[in-house]
């Protein structure tokens, strides 16, 4: 794989709730200058993010009912549409764990529930790349095989890993299991945790085409 190749699986991330004041604009910067697929933002950063990145190539991304997924369905919806309104291309959305445990426990009215819910995320979403972040340290297997098997029913484009503030962040059992389960089609996001050119080949090997991390850099400079 190339350091180009391997830049472009990478979703330049930002997310943490502090940071200095230029900490998304450095963001940008890099993602311009390597050429990054995606610049992960919080949605209040999304304007400015497609400002500075007008005309570069680069994606603007941002998180959706982040980080507990606990939102109503409805102000979930909302917050994609401004988004968009923004400029995002690319919106990852929390799934609501509590609701796919019931679903996976047997509750009929909670996976319909559940699937009505994932239909309206990808609707909302129209003409931006969805991905549906399952938080796999919260799972059991077969919880993040149904995780799956819903969001490509759905027709999301990706599923990911983790929103990196759980317990736990990407594994390469996680994302074979995924890729397993989504089959060569539909698009895993590993998230969490990567933090080295070693890390990043793993999770690609396991099968992942997408990466969200914040030391995209550190990990090319490991290229050079």
């Amino acid at each position: 794989m190339t350091r180009e190749e391997m830049a472009r699986m990478i979703d330049h991330t930002f997310l943490k709730a502090a940071g200095e004041r230029d900490a998304v604009e450095r963001l940008c910067r890099e993602a311009r200058e390597f050429g990054f697929a995606c610049a992960m933002v919080n949605p209040c950063e999304v304007k400015n993010a497609s400002r500075l990145l007008a005309g570069s190539g680069v994606k603007i991304g941002t998180v959706i009912g982040f980080p507990l997924g606990q939102n109503s369905a409805a102000i979930k919806c909302a917050e994609a549409r401004l988004a968009l309104e923004d400029g995002a291309g690319e919106l990852d959305y929390v799934v609501n764990l509590r609701l796919l445990k019931s679903a996976a426990a047997g509750d009929c009215e909670a996976l319909e529930e559940l699937r009505a819910e994932l239909k309206s995320f990808v609707e909302a979403g129209a003409g931006a790349e969805t991905k549906l972040i399952i938080e796999c340290c919260y799972l059991t297997d077969g919880e993040k095989v149904l995780a799956c098997r819903l969001a490509k029913e759905a027709g999301f484009g990706f599923v990911k890993t983790s929103t990196g503030f759980g317990s736990g962040g990407a594994t390469v059992h996680d994302v074979r299991l995924m890729r397993e389960t989504v089959g060569p089609e539909m698009g895993v996001k590993a998230a969490g945790g990567i933090r080295s050119l070693a890390d990043a080949l793993a999770m690609v090997e396991a099968g992942a085409n997408r990466l969200g991390c914040s030391a995209g850099v550190a990990i090319l400079e490991e290229m050079a």
